[in-house]
């Protein structure tokens, strides 16, 4: 398989690069929002299927740049279409890594039929990509992944769990947290890694919910990394409680079983 991959310096990429032993031509390291680079990477190489994950998050880091953002998410996912449909001399596998983010707050599980109404910018910017991606498929079959949260040792402060356990090590004889009432779906690392490459193998086309079909309120979460830490901790939640978790059905169909999950056990023990 002649694999092409964007984003290979991100968490998902650098893992990725590294599971499906990618060479130097494989990678793209240029600038995505720039057509010619992207054209001149297709051309050179013949790829049988193309993963897709570069751009700019987490939402914090998008919201001070939004501008940046939508030049790498949004017109870098366009100008990865525009050269596959205009050079790519056969049809290829595109898979697009996108975000929960496209959908609305909902009290019930997900599901891909859902009506999307971004909940961020970052969601704003993939699904832009996403409608282009399914308005312009010519010369690939398109993969849409809807990424939910998902924790990784490696990710900056700017992420929930990164962000709790920094605050966490201050040295203070009191620590406040605000708006953790809030319920989310939860991956590890290898859980995304592992749908990723099954929907790869199997070639599959549509949209899918890359989650673990639970939902985690996120004061749990603290709990459980303060049980390491022990601090004096005092809650305050100002805002509405919100509820985004997806239902991964679909996605377990397809691979013909279903992946077992228990992250509040896995990061009790790895966090």
């Amino acid at each position: 398989m002649n694999i092409g991959l964007t984003g290979s310096t991100g968490i998902l990429g650098s893992i990725l690069k590294k599971r499906l032993k990618l060479k130097k031509k494989n990678l793209f390291i240029n600038k995505i929002e720039n057509f010619n680079d992207v054209k001149n990477w297709i051309i050179k190489n013949n790829f049988d299927y193309i993963i897709h994950l570069a751009a700019i998050v987490p939402t914090k880091t998008v919201n001070n740049n939004k501008n940046k953002a939508l030049l790498v998410n949004y017109l870098g996912t366009k100008n990865l279409v525009k050269a596959i449909n205009i050079y790519s001399k056969k049809k290829i596998w595109l898979f697009y890594s996108s975000t929960s983010h496209v959908y609305k707050f909902k009290k019930n599980k997900i599901i891909e039929t859902d009506k999307t109404k971004p909940i961020s910018f970052y969601g704003h910017t993939k699904l832009k990509g996403e409608q282009y991606i399914l308005k312009n498929q010519i010369m690939y079959k398109p993969c849409i992944g809807r990424i939910f949260s998902f924790t990784s040792k490696k990710q900056n402060k700017n992420f929930i769990i990164p962000s709790i356990i920094t605050k966490l090590k201050k040295r203070s004889k009191y620590l406040v947290f605000k708006n953790l009432n809030h319920e989310r779906d939860f991956l590890r690392l290898d859980d995304v890694i592992f749908y990723i490459l099954k929907l790869l193998v199997k070639k599959t086309k549509g949209i899918f919910n890359i989650c673990s079909g639970e939902k985690i309120n996120l004061l749990d979460i603290l709990h459980i990394l303060n049980s390491k830490y022990k601090k004096n901790i005092i809650i305050k939640n100002d805002s509405k409680k919100t509820s985004l978790y997806g239902s991964n059905k679909k996605i377990n169909k397809i691979i013909q079983g279903k992946k077992r999950f228990n992250y509040l056990n896995y990061l009790y023990k790895n966090y």
